[in-house]
């Protein structure tokens, strides 16, 4: 039975969506399947289980339309101290966008890292509306999704998949639009101040 390494790069890892889709893909892979957070203290492990695996999923959340950092420096470390062999490699990256295209760049600069380093690059599955879709009756497009995902990495077939809410995109952000006011609103923030680039208020002027 292959076994299948699911590597959780999200900076949240613990209480993050990518953790929820790591377990979903570990019950879709019917064998064996090791689910591990990506943190520094755990290069080391996470390079021996790389060097053991038949197949390595990366599960992460688009950051500013790249790859959160703990995988950047994950990468690093990987390019500097490469394990003992490269199994293939599969990603699956979720945004809060409709459009899963926004996870293109994320997937090709995976792919280039695995071109560089000497990783086959097999399958990838580009999820948009992330972080809704599994509180909502589409949950079970996403579980699908993992399942086709599973399917074609046990089969080595190179494919991406892409699944989102089928919603206009009106209704999409009306609904986003409201969900983010209500959570500002818990914490003291009004709208206006989420619209702002400013994070933190500037010195006082002379």
């Amino acid at each position: 039975m292959e076994r299948l390494l699911i590597l959780n790069a999200s900076p949240r890892a613990p209480r993050s969506h990518s953790q929820i889709y790591a377990r979903m893909l570990a019950d879709a892979w019917k064998g064996s399947a090791l689910c591990q957070e990506v943190r520094p203290a755990c290069h080391s492990a996470i390079r021996q289980a790389i060097g053991e695996a038949d197949a390595l999923v990366l599960v992460f959340p688009l950051y500013a339309d790249s790859l959160p950092v703990p995988l950047l420096r994950l990468f690093k470390e990987l390019e500097a101290c490469p394990p003992c062999r490269r199994p293939a490699v599969s990603v699956v990256v979720n945004c809060g966008f409709l459009e899963p295209f926004q996870n293109d760049i994320a997937v090709e600069m995976v792919r280039l890292f695995c071109r560089r380093n000497g990783y086959p690059f097999a399958a990838a599955l580009e999820i948009a509306s992330g972080e809704a879709i599994l509180d909502t009756p589409f949950r079970f497009l996403a579980g699908r999704a993992l399942r086709r995902l599973a399917r074609a990495i046990r089969r080595g077939e190179h494919r991406v998949f892409r699944v989102t809410m089928p919603l206009p995109k009106r209704v999409f952000l009306r609904a986003s639009t409201a969900y983010w006011t209500a959570y500002g609103r818990r914490f003291g923030v009004s709208p206006r101040q989420m619209a702002s680039m400013e994070i933190e208020p500037g010195p006082p002027s002379p």
